[in-house]
């Protein structure tokens, strides 16, 4: 087998993916998301002793919504939420399902998810736009609280996206962040590193994945004015450990129903497949949520 070298692989461009790309993204994957999630839940899972079973992947990503709910803080009375990047509006419809007063927004660039997702949310308080996260029309000042979950990744966790999140929260209100980051800059990773990074970064059409020291301080000098940041990197990795079983499974099944595995489908197992080996590397790469106060 011929050798790899350090200048062979290509590191993900800077620029933001284009909004063609992650459109057709999600169009052509979201429906791989339902073998992966009944509920439609397009993140990874959070393990809790003695509340999740690790081989039910479906509790542990609920369990990942309720994490994210807990640090919110949104008052019992009658509250807003944006969810930035919202999917099918699994996370939604879980946090409707904890607050009965509670209205939410979300925003993605899939017509596909708008459709789809707003049939899933009829009569209940909520909708989904066709939207850019980065520049949305939600009133400035107008939520209680905001959430990107394994999100903001797809514009490489930029200013632009933060300074959203910052913009459209209430004075008091939380932002709360759920992503994979890199614990160094791109051009220290190691050669498995890089490898596994550009490829993941291809697969799931990513502008790349922030530094997390770098997105904590650009969070405090966009004016949040408390950033908590909680590494639970070993909690999500019960669920990763999932991603080779569910390839195999969504394969066997696509097998059996005679059905032709679109180009996108392939990526997005790729990607999947990389993001498990990324973890693997956790001197480079870890999972966190970051909580931040307006």
């Amino acid at each position: 087998m011929k050798a790899i070298t350090t200048t062979q692989i290509q590191m993900p461009q800077t620029q933001n993916a284009s909004r063609a790309e992650i459109t057709h993204f999600y169009d052509e994957a979201t429906s791989d998301y339902s073998f992966w999630s009944k509920d439609l839940n397009m993140h990874f899972g959070y393990f809790a002793w003695g509340r999740t079973n690790p081989v039910k992947r479906d509790s542990m990503l609920n369990e990942m919504n309720r994490q994210i709910y807990s640090r919110l803080e949104l008052p019992k009375e009658k509250a807003t939420i944006a969810d930035l990047g919202c999917g099918m509006g699994g996370t939604m419809r879980y946090f409707l399902r904890q607050h009965p007063q509670l209205s939410a927004i979300g925003v993605t660039l899939s017509p596909f998810q708008v459709r789809e997702g707003n049939k899933l949310l009829k009569g209940k308080k909520a909708i989904i736009l066709e939207e850019n996260y980065c520049g949305t029309s939600i009133p400035t000042n107008s939520m209680d609280a905001a959430v990107g979950i394994e999100s903001l990744c797809h514009a490489g966790h930029s200013n632009e996206s933060l300074r959203e999140a910052y913009r459209i929260v209430k004075p008091g209100g939380t932002f709360v962040l759920a992503d994979a980051f890199l614990k160094k800059d791109p051009s220290q990773l190691c050669l498995g590193s890089r490898f596994s990074y550009n490829q993941l970064c291809k697969g799931w059409s990513l502008d790349g994945l922030g530094v997390i020291s770098v997105v904590e301080q650009n969070l405090k000098e966009i004016g949040f004015s408390k950033v908590t940041v909680e590494d639970i990197s070993f909690r999500v990795a019960p669920s990763v450990f999932h991603v080779p079983f569910a390839i195999v499974g969504f394969l066997l099944q696509q097998l059996f129903q005679h059905k032709k595995i679109k180009s996108q489908s392939w990526n997005n197992l790729k990607a999947s497949f990389y993001a498990l080996v990324s973890g693997l590397h956790m001197k480079d790469f870890g999972y966190y949520v970051i909580t931040a106060k307006k």
